[in-house]
């Protein structure tokens, strides 16, 4: 650390967009401090629960009565078990110590640990289409995306090449193919339900298996094994086999002897010079000793997740800008989207009583989307994919086999083929879904917290209809039987795709970033992480975090250079 605590740039937040932030800037050569307000944790020494199997947890990895009450918020969906809350590995952040308030509920799940949701995440890795940056502004609304595809596709070959991502090329306009290792293969019941959907849609359906950041090649160069299938991405990969700041990123960032990491640091707000118009840096909170430091810099990349960024923003500048820093717009903390899901079918598939699956493959089958592409209109605007797969069941499908010797041989044995299959939605921008901070609600440091005012369209609503009878209809039509619709209810932020809330777009009355991520009131402040979308498709979209985040980074050290920042 320097004496002075001024370096050449600041990242905030070291998830997947900050880790991304950290590399990009030392490769080019700056001095980078990356702050993170999470625990340090160290790539493959401190997964501890990597190898366990499930009776190595007292509780089978369920989840205690203490854990339910820890985590009022964690518990509303699958990320709480017994696994993610102990006391060797827990990455999710403590509901009690970080509270926020719900006007409308909201379900807000945060990985505060370093590396973020990057050691967290499904590693589920598509790109946008030429159609999701153009659909604002051919349907008024939010506001037009300030890039195109073409813009981005360099960018999202660049991330892929260097993150790993294994995929099968399909030679499709509504999902772009990228730079993909070898795929993983479908198992049997899927190939033929692929080939029927196929059949039966006359070629305008497809299903093929789910691109995703697992490396099916080793990576040498970065220390990083080939996926060995044990599908136990969320302990953390000793192989570094899935990509994750830890396993990727930071050890590039920090093999360049640039980068300073300062972990159980909150930023709490961006400093700000009104009469150059610049930031200066970061003013941030030790957790453990409530210490407040300065740290300087020319530049500040804001990759604290979404909200956490929006928070810091608006928490900045307010002797200036009463709502924060990149508020004068009235869009700072609006347009809240997520990905809506909980909605799909599934069922039986007879036969292939001789077939079973291989391995834990990380990985599950894709259909992209096909409403409203070309001449299908429906009574709402965007569309869905979907995500599933096909297994076996056990074998305790006769009443008889209930106890004892008879229960355990039958257990032993595969029971009956089932395919489901599960719809992600696209959530349109809107003003009125919001968040703000609420002032008279403090966090464990005494920091205001965010207040969530964020529901459901009648956009969305439309749509899930259709997300529940496509998904029966394709099933029947793939030979499936006794196929159920599902809708069990979605609370937005179960995604985990939270994004919006500092958009980016071409006018500063109506954006809070440029084209290249940069806060119009402070130019040489970056935001990287989904804050800046102006919209969310309806695939994962943390490949386009990393393809937006490396072009902002050269963006940003190119200005540099010439003395615009």
């Amino acid at each position: 650390m320097p004496d002075n605590n001024t370096f050449d740039a600041i990242v905030v937040g070291s998830g997947i967009s900050g880790g991304w932030a950290a590399k990009e800037l030392t490769e080019k050569g700056l001095k980078v401090l990356l702050l993170e307000r999470g625990k340090n944790i160290e790539h493959i020494k401190d997964y501890k629960n990597t190898t366990k199997e499930i009776w190595d947890f007292p509780h089978r990895n369920g989840r205690t009565q203490q854990e339910i009450n820890d985590y009022p918020h964690l518990k509303r969906d699958y990320p709480l078990r017994e696994s993610m809350a102990d006391d060797n590995w827990s990455p999710w952040a403590s509901d009690k110590d970080n509270p926020y308030t719900e006007i409308k509920r909201y379900d807000w799940f945060r990985g505060y640990i370093l590396g973020g949701r990057s050691l967290l995440w499904g590693r589920q890795s598509y790109r946008f289409n030429k159609w999701d940056f153009e659909a604002n502004a051919k349907e008024g609304i939010g506001v037009d995306w300030p890039v195109r595809y073409d813009d981005i596709a360099p960018w999202y070959s660049y991330a892929e090449k260097f993150a790993g991502i294994q995929g099968t090329k399909e030679g499709l306009e509504v999902l772009p193919d990228g730079e993909f290792l070898p795929g993983m293969e479908m198992n049997v019941v899927e190939k033929d339900v692929a080939a029927k959907i196929k059949d039966h849609y006359k070629g305008k359906r497809h299903m093929f298996i789910g691109r995703s950041a697992n490396i099916t090649e080793p990576k040498p160069e970065q220390n990083r094994v080939n996926c060995q299938y044990r599908n136990r991405c969320w302990y953390g990969c000793p192989f570094g086999a899935y990509f994750s700041s830890n396993s990727a990123t930071l050890p590039v960032a920090m093999k360049t002897g640039n980068l300073t990491i300062e972990a159980d640091k909150i930023a709490t707000q961006v400093l700000y010079d009104k009469d150059k118009k610049r930031a200066t840096g970061v003013e941030a909170l030790d957790t453990n000793t409530n210490k407040t430091y300065t740290y300087n810099a020319k530049i500040v990349f804001l990759c604290a997740s979404t909200f956490n960024s929006t928070w810091i923003l608006m928490n900045s500048a307010t002797n200036i800008w009463p709502d924060g820093l990149g508020s004068s717009s009235g869009e700072l903390g609006h347009n809240v989207m997520d990905h809506h899901l909980k909605v799909g079918a599934g069922g039986v598939v007879e036969g292939y009583e001789d077939k079973y699956t291989f391995g834990r493959r990380p990985t599950g089958i894709y259909i992209p989307r096909f409403r409203n592409i070309y001449d299908d209109k429906r009574d709402y605007l965007r569309g869905f994919g979907y995500q599933g797969g096909a297994s076996r069941g056990r074998g305790v499908e006769i009443a008889e086999h209930t106890l004892g010797a008879e229960l355990k041989e039958a257990l032993s044995e595969p029971g009956k083929w089932y395919m489901s299959i599960g719809g992600f939605g696209e959530i349109l921008p809107d003003h009125s879904n919001k968040i703000s901070l609420d002032k008279n609600k403090k966090d464990k440091w005494g920091l205001p917290v965010l207040a969530f005012d964020v529901e459901l369209k009648e956009n969305e609503l439309k749509m899930r209809k259709d997300m529940a009878n496509d998904a029966a209809e394709m099933l029947e039509a793939a030979g499936v039987k006794d196929v159920k619709a599902r809708d069990t209810g979605y609370a937005h932020g179960m995604g985990i795709h939270e994004m919006g809330t500092a958009r980016m777009g071409r006018d500063p009355k109506t954006s809070v970033l440029n084209g290249f991520n940069q806060v119009w009131d402070a130019p040489n402040v970056f935001v990287t992480d989904g804050a800046f979308m102006a919209s969310s498709s309806c695939v994962n979209p943390s490949l386009t975090y990393m393809a937006f985040t490396a072009r902002a980074a050269d963006h940003a050290v190119s200005e540099l250079k010439k003395g615009n920042l």
